[in-house]
């Protein structure tokens, strides 16, 4: 039996739901984050050792980190489902997909989220200097590298409605939490159709329909 060590409105949702379009049984231990910290409990560092999730054990193997975790899973129990056939152009693409969520995507949102946080928790006497550095670092530098993503995004979506081929498969999957990440951000639907659409045909999925009921409340959705 596979064991996802998930924390709350996390990548962890991510795997649930691979491991639903897999139909594979699994068992789900919930770590709620700190309501003021918003950070991940203690408790995960005795799963792994930089506590974060997602986490997953199957039998005597422990994989973290959620491109490791889903490439594992597809290669252990995914039988040639949700990925392109090796060797094609679909297939590097998919590999590409896998590794840009995380190694190109998601860094701009991080820092989005790290700016944006920056003045309400600032000392009150700096707060005003604070958030006029942190207002001029987003509208330089973040804002425009966001832009540059999604304006890609949005053109590669553009080919099928999927980001590796003519088919939903799990580059998919790991693109899905920038793409939600984007949209809770303020990704404008009108400048970006495709992304738009993106997100509502994976939201039908009924496979990440019961992924949320096995992780819980997931405010990206």
């Amino acid at each position: 039996m596979i064991t996802v060590h998930h924390l709350n409105d996390s990548r962890s949702q991510r795997v649930l739901w691979l491991l639903e379009e897999l139909g594979l049984p699994y068992e789900v231990k919930r770590y709620q984050r700190d309501p003021g910290t918003l950070l991940a409990p203690p408790e995960l560092k005795a799963i792994h050792p930089l506590g974060k999730s997602p986490v997953i054990d199957d039998g005597d193997i422990r994989v973290a980190e959620t491109g490791a975790i889903i490439e594992y899973l597809l290669d252990a129990h995914g039988e040639g489902r949700l990925r392109p056939p090796s060797g094609t152009e679909d297939a590097r693409r998919f590999v590409y997909w896998l590794h840009a969520a995380e190694g190109s995507a998601m860094p701009p949102l991080l820092l989005k989220l790290v700016f944006s946080q920056l003045p309400k928790r600032a000392p009150a006497l700096i707060r005003p200097l604070v958030r006029a550095i942190a207002g001029k670092t987003q509208q330089g530098f973040v804002d425009p590298q966001l832009e540059t993503q999604f304006a890609f995004w949005e053109a590669e979506l553009g080919r099928t409605g999927w980001f590796a081929g003519e088919v939903f498969s799990a580059a998919d999957v790991m693109m899905s939490f920038p793409v939600e990440a984007a949209a809770s951000r303020g990704l404008d639907p009108a400048r970006f159709p495709n992304l738009s659409a993106f997100l509502q045909a994976i939201h039908a999925r009924p496979a990440y329909r019961r992924a949320l009921e096995q992780g819980g409340a997931y405010q990206y959705a």
